[in-house]
This record gives structure tokens, C-alpha cells and sequence, in this order.
């Protein structure tokens, strides 16, 4: 997100509103429940509101054949802090104008968007993604490009945080996109918490590499995965990146191929990124002093640190740690 905003903490963290039509992507709707829906007895503070928000009529047939029932018409989005818009039944059918109509005023009222998949080309047909960057299913790519040419789409990303409209690419990575609001509107140990409950991987960058039939790999290899997690243990460390290919056991010039083919990203933009991560958990759970904090995460300039964190975080440190700090030490 760009900012902080006020109706993100954990004394209020509002209202999740899911929107439901004939021809429902039922995982990607169940994504919604599993992350905001469902009761957190292990959480002292208020969980997320929920409903189910029909499009057209209350009662739908998701895929499956699953009946799905909504608690209520499109009028209580203007009550919404956060609307999910799971996968569009048909990306070349035009949604209904007074759930286009009701997201353009829900947005302007403060309300923050989160498609999933195919659920872009609803937010895109409301117009709220025009001259903003977005994404979606790889497969879809060319038909949003095509339809709409405004939007600057990002190809094999898993997900896009334009500050109040998300967008997601395939339906798992619609668990890292909703992960992704949870930690910032309750911080990474919270989302982490969601995670572990899902048997989820608590954090993928949004500019991790989708899943694409070639030349991506499923998974990381071992030699790759050991190299992740040995830099991991070391973030405190100055790393180049021939100590990662080293510990890969690999040439340079090999790494970085089969890194970038794996992960989406150079090994140092992943690195810095692991380091951020990591720095986000100390402001939330420490009170030690930034300069402390920066060197901790391999930083040895502060401003540096200052400078990094803005970048990927979205706002600085000393802002970060004010709004997510746990009185903890």
C-alpha cells in the first residue's frame, strides 16, 4: 500500500465485503472466506467483518454446482473497508453496470479493491484501473491488454498493490495478495499467523515470478532453495553474489540464470527484499534504536536503510514501527 491508513488498525480493521454472481469462482470466493471470514480465537483483538455481497441475485450456482446464498445487495458496499472480486465468469462478457456503478462509488468513498485472476476485468470495466499498473492470470494477459490498452500491465508478477486496487494473478496467488492486505493492515507476524493456519508460505513478494509453463520452474531446485535459505541465515552479513552462487556450488553467470528463472527476481533484488522482511519483524517486536535494526538487516548506512524500506514498504521505518509496533519488547 502507499500509505497508512486510518481505518487499518487493529481497533478497526472493517469491513471485507465478497462479490458473488452466477458462475462464481468457487476456490477463488473461498480464498475470501478462509483469509477474512473465518473466526481468529487465537487473536485478543477484532478480526475483519465479513459478508457476501450479490452482484445480481442473492442466491447464485458457483462452479461446482455449489450454491452460494449473500447476505446482501450491492447497496452494502458503501459500508465496505475492503471489496474482493473474485475470478469474472467470462472475461469477454461485460459486468453488470450497477456492480460497476457501486465499486466507482465505493472507491471514491475510501474503499480499497482486491480482484483475483479473472476478477481484473471487472475492476477494469469500472474504469479503476485505468493509467495503473495490474495484473492477472498469465493466461489472460493478452485479452486485458487488448481490451484495455490504458492499463500498464505487469506480466508474470503475482500481484500489483496500487494502493487502493490490488490486483492478483492466478487463484493462489490470490492467498499471497489477501496475505498481503492482512499484513498491512496487522503486520507480518499476524499474517504469518494466517499463513501457518492456510499451510501457506507466509510471504511471496508481489514481484515473484507466476507460475508460467516454461521457463519458470515449479518450485526452486535444492541447489537453489539451500542458497535462499543459507543467505537467509546471514542477512546481518555482507553477501555478493558469488557467495550465494558458491553455496549453490554453481558459476555466477548459472546462478543468476536459474535464479531469475525461478524466483522472478535478481538474487540481490531478493535479497533486499528478505532484508526489508526481516527489518518489518524487528520494528513490529523490538524498540532497538533504527540504526541498530538496519545493521541487524545488512545495512550499514542508515540512510540507506531509510531509503530501501520507503521503496519496497511504501513509507519510512520510524512510520512503520508507529502504526505496527506491539508494545513488546
Amino acid at each position: 500500500m502507499n500509505d497508512l491508513s486510518p481505518n487499518s488498525t487493529r481497533d478497526a480493521p472493517g469491513l471485507v465485503a465478497v462479490i458473488t454472481y452466477d458462475g462464481l469462482c468457487t476456490f477463488e470466493f473461498g480464498i475470501a472466506v478462509e483469509v477474512f471470514g473465518l473466526a481468529r480465537p487465537e487473536f485478543d483483538f477484532p478480526w475483519y467483518q465479513f459478508s457476501v455481497i450479490a452482484a445480481e441475485s442473492r442466491r447464485v450456482r458457483a462452479t461446482g454446482g455449489i450454491i452460494v446464498e449473500a447476505d446482501g445487495d450491492l447497496k452494502a458496499l458503501s459500508a465496505a473497508h475492503t471489496i474482493i472480486v473474485p475470478g469474472w465468469r467470462d472475461k469477454c462478457e461485460r459486468p453488470p453496470q450497477p456492480l460497476l456503478d457501486a465499486l466507482k462509488c465505493a472507491i471514491h468513498n475510501g474503499a480499497r479493491c482486491l480482484s483475483i485472476c479473472s476478477g481484473v476485468f471487472v475492476l477494469a470495466a469500472a474504469g479503476l484501473l485505468d493509467n495503473k499498473r495490474a495484473t492477472t492470470h498469465w493466461r489472460h494477459i493478452p485479452e486485458l491488454k487488448k481490451q484495455y490498452p490504458e492499463i500498464h500491465v505487469e506480466e508474470d508478477v503475482l500481484y500489483v498493490d496500487e494502493g487502493n486496487v490490488i490486483t492478483s494473478a492466478g487463484s493462489t496467488a490470490g492467498i499471497d495478495a489477501c496475505l498481503h492486505l492482512v499484513r498491512w493492515d496487522f503486520g507480518s507476524k499476524i499474517a504469518n499467523d494466517v499463513a501457518r493456519r492456510l499451510v501457506s508460505p507466509p510471504h511471496r513478494d508481489g514481484g515473484q515470478a507466476q507460475f508460467v509453463p516454461t521457463p519458470v520452474a515449479l518450485r526452486p531446485g535444492r541447489s537453489i532453495g539451500m542458497a535462499m535459505e543459507w543467505a537467509r541465515q546471514r542477512l546481518a552479513s555482507q553477501i555478493a553474489l558469488g557467495d550465494m552462487a558458491a553455496s549453490a556450488n554453481m558459476s555466477e553467470r548459472t546462478f543468476l540464470r536459474k535464479f531469475r528463472q525461478t524466483v522472478g527476481l535478481t538474487p540481490m533484488s531478493w535479497l533486499q527484499r528478505q532484508r526489508i522482511f526481516q527489518a518489518r519483524e524487528l520494528l513490529e517486536a523490538t524498540d532497538g534504536p533504527l540504526g541498530d535494526i538496519a545493521y541487524q538487516c545488512g545495512y550499514q548506512s542508515l540512510e540507506t536503510f531509510r531509503v530501501s524500506f520507503k521503496r519496497i514498504v511504501g513509507t519510512s521505518p520510524a512510520a512503520y514501527r508507529c502504526h505496527f509496533h506491539t508494545g513488546k519488547s
